[in-house]
């Protein structure tokens, strides 16, 4: 696939390896780092990059019961492309993954050299791989201000310049998978189902966090974060 395009749902394979990692969301158009030193999914990437490069991101399920495969997994992931690879001295591949499209998950094939794969639907989420346009009714001012208390509270620091000169598609794509949230959350900003969505349950979980922990606790006037 031309890394200067972007992809067309009919090139997209529908059949891939998933990387089950908890707490790790890839959204369209964000890039995650990753550190791979497990075999089987040094055996994943190395497959990959023989066989266009791509494979899924998802996330464990703590709701669902464990199969022979490994741990339930959520319905939804992201497809991502390697964007960029380096092995490290010591045998770790050091990674950036793109993401390309979500998918919603239907059979787990057959396990191969011990990582996961699995046949989805990526036709749902076919505009993902459009180019984002303006976010209609977005509010940039309150969701910047919630993010300054998020990272107060936690002791955050930021580089408000470049956050501020970020594109508003940008900001939230980037903001959702950085922030610490737990796995469920994470779930809820990657099944949005658009941008405007995604930004209203951003800032609303930054909101919620804050207002949690300056709820007075037992040890005093402030719940530690």
């Amino acid at each position: 696939m031309d890394d200067t395009r972007q992809a067309r749902l009919d090139e997209l394979p529908t059949e891939f390896p998933v990387f089950p990692l908890p707490g790790a969301l890839l959204l369209p158009r964000g890039k995650l780092p990753l550190n791979i030193f497990e075999p089987r999914y040094l055996a994943l990437v190395e497959d990959a990059l023989g066989q266009g490069r791509i494979f899924g991101m998802i996330q464990p399920d703590p709701q669902k019961t464990a199969g022979p495969s490994g741990p339930g997994l959520y319905r939804i992931g992201c497809l991502g492309r390697l964007s960029s690879f380096s092995e490290a001295d010591d045998g770790r591949h050091l990674i950036t993954l793109t993401g390309v499209c979500r998918f919603t998950m239907g059979t787990e094939l057959e396990m191969r050299r011990g990582y996961r794969r699995v046949r989805a639907d990526l036709a749902p989420f076919a505009h993902d791989l459009e180019t984002p346009a303006e976010l209609p009714g977005f509010n940039r001012p309150p969701l910047i201000a919630a993010l300054r208390s998020y990272f107060l509270r936690r002791g955050f620091d930021a580089n408000w310049d470049a956050i501020g000169k970020m594109p508003d598609d940008q900001l939230i794509v980037t903001l959702s998978m950085v922030c610490p949230f737990d796995a469920a959350e994470k779930q809820a900003l990657l099944e949005a189902k658009d941008e405007p969505e995604r930004a209203r349950t951003l800032r609303t979980l930054l909101e919620i966090d804050t207002h949690q922990s300056a709820e007075p606790g037992p040890d005093g006037p402030m719940r530690a974060s």
